[in-house]
């Protein structure tokens, strides 16, 4: 991926951006935080004009700006406008991980002067749903650590030395939660007979024997699973020949505990056995 002359980082508040710029700062960008986005052309002219001197900068504009922030659609049209180029990478996290990250913390949301932190995060998430739909990058980060943030700011924004190999990442989930916002792939396995209804294996999961066992054994999952390694090993040379530097596939069943978890994790011994680089994440298998 040819590295943006600027980085516009923005999305919800506790959704990571502290750590996201960070990790930034670690690739060598200049990194500026709570920018009033009037200030943004000004810093795009100082890119221009630097000779190369600064060509890694990341802005990050959010609602702490108040007032200001609602200028920030309008400067980021100015700037496309002008011919300045630029990227956005929108953090993004569901509500209730929001809700539970200030409850941890102790801290106040930027929009919050009652305690009323569930309807402000529904607030600002209508405020930012246009900048959101201009985003070239969104990453949610609900289920990350701050590690598996750091890796995926690493493998999008870091250069080829940083990235080396695509960066597979492969993640079943449960329907019943909503599919993942991040996913690039979504295959949806609720086809394959349901471990759930099998009494002893109910309270177990796709990452217990007997449970995949009774999933892989399936001839139908024999065939899937084939025409599926087919399909994903076919993609990802050409994702990586047009400078795609992550891919996430994500499996879904029902509830997210044993099917996708089953082959989520045969697909990721497979790719894993094939070279590739690869994360295996369960969403939902703790939910019940």
């Amino acid at each position: 991926m040819a590295e943006p002359g600027l980085l516009i980082v923005t999305g919800m508040s506790g959704a990571g951006k502290t750590q996201a710029v960070q990790s930034l700062e670690d690739l060598g960008y200049f990194c500026v935080d709570n920018l009033p986005p009037a200030l943004i052309p000004k810093f795009a002219e100082l890119v221009s004009q630097s000779g190369g001197k600064i060509d890694k900068v990341a802005l990050v504009v959010d609602i702490r700006g108040g007032a200001f922030f609602s200028q920030a659609t309008e400067v980021l049209h100015d700037l496309s406008r002008q011919g300045y180029r630029y990227e956005i990478l929108f953090l993004e996290a569901s509500d209730e991980t929001l809700v539970r990250r200030y409850k941890e913390s102790r801290r106040r949301h930027p929009l919050d002067t009652q305690g009323q932190v569930l309807e402000v995060i529904r607030e600002e998430r209508k405020l930012l749903r246009e900048i959101r739909g201009r985003a070239n990058k969104i990453i949610d980060t609900s289920n990350l650590s701050n590690n598996q943030l750091k890796e995926q700011i690493i493998s999008q924004y870091g250069g080829e030395k940083e990235t080396g190999r695509l960066l597979i990442t492969v993640m079943s989930f449960g329907y019943k939660y909503g599919l993942p916002l991040d996913a690039d792939l979504v295959i949806d396995v609720r086809f394959l007979p349901n471990p759930h209804y099998i009494p002893e294996l109910r309270c177990l999961t796709g990452n217990d024997v007997p449970v995949q066992r009774h999933v892989l054994d399936q001839d139908v999952t024999k065939e899937f699973m084939e025409k599926l390694i087919d399909f994903v090993t076919f993609l990802i040379p050409h994702y990586q020949n047009e400078g795609k530097a992550t891919l996430m596939i994500a499996i879904g069943c029902t509830g997210g505990r044993h099917r996708s978890v089953t082959l989520a994790n045969k697909l990721g011994d497979v790719l894993t056995e094939k070279g590739c680089r690869v994360n295996v994440r369960h969403r939902d298998i703790m939910r019940v």
